[in-house]
């Protein structure tokens, strides 16, 4: 998905190529990044892109580690073998994602002087607490809250699909954006288009229905634009440079749209009308071949191999 009515038009190397690669085997990639010299405004002249960013990955290590554990409970229970495959895959990345960000956002954000702790503790209750498996119950019921558990994994991450799509289409650097930061969010955004369609045919094995799709991305939709925007909020009012205040924070949004270094909140929520169309795949968001390729040419991939 790339915004429209860009004042700077991306002429990254990320552009989608015509050649389909066809299956890919899924696989971690043991990557690494220094972002120790990294200016807190990583996207110069984008304070508030920059924040809203780095907040959304303050958000993410506790929910890839929630994603993890819930497919380790259902990989036992599958008996496709390529599926299972899918899954071992998909758990290697995500863990990935999850220690990557923690050594490099985590402590990025603390070493600008900002405290992540509180809302830190906030996402820990969400997903260790409020969306943890319901021992107590009959295995029935567990089975039961662990298909739902599924379905929002799929709604999360038909977002993090979108997303991931705009990072490769971005102009970030274009606008001169720092390197490191912009190869980790473009390394993991390549990986998320990459394994698109894992969390739904998951969620489908276990449970095909459309109420269930439905109802999982109604709760999805709302809740991560709250918490992410609201993350954004925090280092926003906390930056050392200065607090950005809403109604800047409303105009350097606007501004980011233009120049194509955040997406347009009317495309987030167009992303989401096509999750309700009853024959909706997930391999329509996003092109492998554009991700495979980033990937192969990442530097932080590039080193580890």
């Amino acid at each position: 998905m790339t915004s429209s009515g860009n004042k700077v038009p991306s002429t990254t190397e990320t552009t989608p190529v015509d050649t389909d690669p066809g299956p890919v085997e899924l696989h971690a990639r043991n990557v690494s990044f220094d972002v120790a010299d990294v200016d807190l405004h990583w996207i110069p002249g984008h304070p508030y892109a920059s924040n809203l960013i780095t907040a959304l990955n303050l958000v993410l290590p506790e929910g890839e580690r929630w994603f993890v554990k819930t497919f380790n409970e259902a990989l036992p229970l599958v008996r496709d073998d390529e599926l299972a495959a899918s899954m071992r895959g998909f758990i290697g990345q995500e863990a990935m994602h999850a220690d990557a960000h923690d050594k490099v956002v985590w402590n990025f954000v603390t070493e600008h002087g900002i405290d992540p702790e509180p809302y830190h503790r906030q996402m820990e209750w969400l997903f260790r607490k409020l969306l943890a498996p319901k021992g107590t119950e009959s295995a029935k019921a567990q089975r039961k809250h662990l298909i739902e558990r599924l379905w929002l994994i799929a709604a999360i991450e038909h977002y993090t699909a979108v997303l991931g799509d705009f990072a490769l289409n971005s102009s970030w650097l274009e606008v001169d954006a720092d390197p490191a930061m912009a190869d980790l969010f473009l390394w993991h955004g390549a990986e998320e288009v990459e394994h698109r369609t894992v969390a739904h045919e998951v969620a489908v094995y276990f449970g095909d229905s459309y109420l269930r799709r439905g109802r999982a991305m109604l709760v999805a939709m709302p809740a991560l634009l709250f918490v992410v925007f609201r993350g954004g909020r925090y280092i926003s009012l906390n930056d050392p440079s200065g607090a950005i205040k809403q109604l800047d924070r409303f105009l350097q949004y606007r501004r980011g749209v233009r120049f194509n270094v955040v997406p347009k909140i009317s495309d987030i929520l167009l992303a989401s009308l096509t999750y309700f169309r009853p024959g909706f795949d997930p391999v329509e968001v996003g092109d492998t071949a554009q991700a495979v390729a980033y990937l192969a040419k990442s530097p932080a991939t590039r080193k580890a191999s």
